[in-house]
């Protein structure tokens, strides 16, 4: 026998789950499938390699689908700081300039997506499998038909893939995307420094790539290095101590003291970009849509948007009588979210080529735009605004308010 759902969200990773919560409640049916639970979280853990810049945007989300709690009962960083300089322009960014007591905070993925996924058994509606794989799946146009690893067959109206850049549902809808490589990787150093918690972030350029610190909570960061593939193998390859020579030679004296490398990882930059995010019964969200340069941490912030606003599609239309699945309302998810994310991708694009670029006009503009934004009031705030996701078209969840679900 088939169950039946409205919606079946294959993924659930911190934009799925944020999904699988902005449905929760109401009157549709949903089924998340996700095919590895999160190692349970304990204090006494050290930091996870994978962190994000959660922006107030984000928080909103978790905080009006009830799932902020989980967060903050378990560990984050907020920050009311953010410095970006170079060798002759310089600016740092202040929350108490907007009247907000932060501009965001680090949150290890792990702990976001367990507060996302212990929500959902406070929702009847909505059903989890997991740990579950999927054996195969059949779109037809106007359903979803889904098979598990276990021999449980599922249905769907609308099947929406929160299951990541290489998405196996994107690719076998026929959904095609842009891409390129930037030719760089990111090394991701997890560090134990000399001084307690600090509530700012910087990002620093030089011409091998940018420079990165994201404060964790207690006396630890994480140390972001960009640079060519070839540099970062080596370094990678590198006994811990050796490598922590050459971290405290490469950056700036305000990095500090690092007591010791806990941990090392790496990844390449890649953009990528879903020609179309939607088509009859089908949604994309998250890296399943988009892949951005992470020089601004925006990926994670992007992609709850991503699932805010197609909950609010999906709830309204269910509360209108529309067909959840028909391409005009999930065209009304995709006008919301294509461009917003084409336009901060594009953003990213041009930060990351001009501060790669040692020509001296390039150089000029540049140290010129970074005097201005720390000069000019009016340009600083705005910035801000938009890194924190208070800037553009938002979602209602983004704004914290929550949805009618008639």
């Amino acid at each position: 026998m088939k169950e039946h759902f409205d919606v079946i969200i294959v993924g659930g990773g911190m934009v799925g789950a944020a999904v699988a919560c902005g449905l929760g409640g109401s009157n549709l049916r949903v089924a998340l499938i996700e095919s590895q639970a999160p190692e349970a979280f304990s204090a006494e853990q050290p930091h996870d390699l994978r962190v994000s810049a959660l922006s107030i945007a984000s928080r909103n989300i978790l905080e009006t689908i009830g799932a902020w709690e989980g967060v903050a009962s378990r560990r984050f960083c907020p920050f009311k700081r953010m410095r970006v300089w170079e060798s002759a322009g310089d600016t740092t960014f202040n929350s108490d300039d907007i009247r907000l007591p932060e501009l965001g905070y680090i949150v290890e993925n792990r702990i976001t997506q367990l507060a996302l996924l212990e929500r959902l058994p406070a929702f009847s509606n909505v059903q989890v499998f997991m740990p579950a794989t999927i054996e195969k799946f059949n779109y037809n146009g106007s359903s979803s038909d889904v098979i598990l690893a276990d021999g449980t067959e599922l249905q769907t109206k609308l099947l929406v893939a929160a299951d990541g850049g290489q998405s196996r549902i994107r690719q076998s809808v026929g959904l095609g995307v842009t891409s390129w490589d930037y030719n760089q990787h990111a090394l991701v150093i997890y560090v134990e420094t000399a001084y307690p918690q600090q509530d700012i972030t910087w990002q620093r350029f030089v011409p091998s790539g940018p420079q990165a610190f994201l404060p964790l909570t207690d006396n630890y960061g994480s140390i972001v290095w960009y640079q060519s593939p070839d540099e970062v193998r080596r370094l990678k390859a590198l006994p811990l101590d050796a490598l922590k020579t050459e971290l405290l030679a490469a950056f700036p004296d305000c990095l500090g003291e690092i007591n010791q490398i806990l941990g090392v990882a790496s990844f390449p930059l890649k953009r990528q970009h879903a020609q179309r995010y939607v088509k009859p019964g089908i949604a994309l969200v998250g890296d399943a849509a988009h892949m951005i340069n992470p020089l601004a941490g925006q990926g994670v912030n992007i992609g709850l948007l991503d699932a805010a606003a197609l909950a609010e599609v999906l709830v309204e239309a269910q509360g209108r009588g529309k067909d959840i699945a028909d391409l005009s309302v999930l065209q009304r998810y995709e006008a919301m979210r294509r461009n917003e994310n084409l336009k901060m991708m594009t953003v990213m694009d041009v930060f990351y080529k001009s501060f790669s670029n040692d020509i001296l006009p390039v150089k000029l503009i540049r140290n010129l735009g970074l005097g201005l934004a720390q000069r000019i009031t009016p340009v600083r705030n705005k910035v801000m605004k938009a890194a924190m996701g208070l800037e553009g078209k938002l979602p209602k969840l983004a704004k914290g308010e929550k949805l009618s679900v008639g």
